[in-house]
């Protein structure tokens, strides 16, 4: 049940930022942001590739950034980002 509630609040903070235009959409672009240190939080969706993720969950280590996996696949996650494609990774910009 824990799990549940704790996705429920990771959508919404998620359709916050976007909405604040505070996100980040694409691996490549994730990736350049992990590297500066210019991000906090980072999403994968669910069936995101696993070159992406490795690379990601390197970074993210190196930076202390929190990588949440959403129970959602890239389709859902667009649909949730209001994007008209498909998003496998999304980073949060640090404030």
């Amino acid at each position: 049940m824990a799990k549940k509630k704790e996705t429920e609040e990771d959508i919404k903070l998620l359709k916050s930022k976007v909405l604040e235009k505070k996100a980040i959409v694409g691996a490549e672009r994730v990736l350049k942001c992990l590297r500066n240190g210019t991000l906090q939080k980072v999403f994968l969706a669910s069936n995101c590739p696993e070159k992406f993720k490795a690379d990601i969950q390197h970074y993210a280590e190196l930076n202390a950034v929190l990588v949440t996996e959403l129970k959602h696949n890239n389709e859902e996650l667009g649909i949730l980002c209001k994007k008209n494609f498909m998003v496998s990774v999304l980073g949060l910009i640090k404030e």
